[in-house]
């Protein structure tokens, strides 16, 4: 168990014990904890509490826990623009990340990282990135890094299938199988870039990209946690034990717009019967239906009340003070090497 201490200020939650995700049960609460955090963050988005927008992982869940799932406390992954969900996943404090995409001081980045630059590098999150399919250098670096210092470290790069025309996907998965670096990719295959249908604009496949370069690659059900888990334990387990990289292709769906910015736009490029059916296969009444509904309803109440108390600490929390706007923007005590300055 880790526990988080939050940050000091307002009247915060008690320490959070973030439980590992090795039962169906408490698997169950982290999907429902995630989806109970995107729709109480849609609602301050309404509010006027969260300025700019967020993109909404409602949908998407069961990929970050069952990936998450996966990990072990030395592994980092880096993430992407619709990031809430894997980095609550890997552990981050609830009332911090929501405190952060609120632009306040008691965030995870002291509310300048905002929804898509989330980070907690105690947890090996490395970062949320709005620029699509960046994390993938990132999770290579970090993979290639681990094994110089001689630990067991692996690194997942979750992006979406919008990212699988990149140059920088491409050329991170090209040097991930060159030297072999412990590195899993996670491809979020929900079928659209923004509103750009996948099928309309990938030649080949998702698998075809990692089969290029030698890479294993499997399909699941994206909206099955279990599935996930099991493909996500197998490329893991062989990327931490030498054999190279691995790319799973998670078959999802988001079910609410790409960006909160949608609805007011009034974009109609999926119909009701696609989104329909897909909401037929929602994964948290399948993750709910293995633990019954005695232990899903407890978990529910207590996820609920961890949100509350969430939403409460976010609201207290003070904004930056403008007077340090420039603050942060550079590393602070390097010095450069010798020589390397006339």
């Amino acid at each position: 168990m880790t526990t988080v201490q939050p940050p000091a200020g307002p009247a915060a939650p008690a320490a959070i014990a973030i439980a590992p995700l090795g039962t169906p049960g408490q698997r169950y609460r982290m999907l429902r904890l995630i989806r109970g955090f995107e729709e109480l963050a849609l609602g301050l988005v309404r509010s006027g509490v969260i300025t700019g927008g967020i993109h909404p992982y409602i949908g998407q869940e069961a990929v970050a826990v069952g990936v998450c799932a996966a990990l072990g406390p030395g592994d980092r992954l880096t993430s992407t623009h619709r990031g809430h969900g894997h980095v609550l996943a890997r552990g981050a404090a609830p009332h911090r990340l929501l405190a952060e995409l609120a632009g306040r001081v008691g965030g995870l980045n002291k509310g300048r990282g905002g929804s898509m630059h989330a980070a907690d590098l105690s947890l090996g999150i490395l970062g949320a990135n709005g620029i699509v399919g960046a994390g993938a250098p990132i999770a290579v670096g970090a993979a290639w890094a681990a094994r110089q210092a001689g630990d067991d470290g692996v690194a997942v790069s979750f992006f979406g299938d919008g990212a699988l025309n990149q140059g920088v996907l491409l050329e991170s998965l090209n040097l991930a199988a060159m030297w072999r670096a412990p590195v899993v990719f996670v491809c979020e295959n929900n079928g659209y870039a923004t509103t750009l249908p996948a099928a309309t604009a990938v030649a080949g496949s998702a698998l075809g990209r990692a089969a290029a370069f030698g890479i294993p690659a499997v399909a699941v059900d994206g909206m099955d946690t279990e599935a996930v888990r099991a493909a996500a334990e197998e490329a893991v387990a062989r990327a931490r034990a030498g054999g190279g990289p691995g790319f799973l292709e998670c078959r999802t769906y988001r079910f609410e717009g790409h960006h909160t910015m949608e609805r007011r736009m009034k974009l109609h490029y999926r119909t009701a019967e696609e989104v329909d059916a897909w909401r037929e296969r929602d994964p948290l009444p399948r993750a709910a239906a293995a633990i019954g509904p005695a232990e899903a309803g407890t978990l529910d109440a207590e996820v609920a009340a961890e949100l509350a108390a969430a939403e409460r600490f976010a609201l207290a929390s003070d904004h930056p003070d403008p007077a340090g706007a420039a603050a942060y923007l550079y590393a602070d005590g390097l010095r450069p090497r010798a020589g390397a300055v006339a």
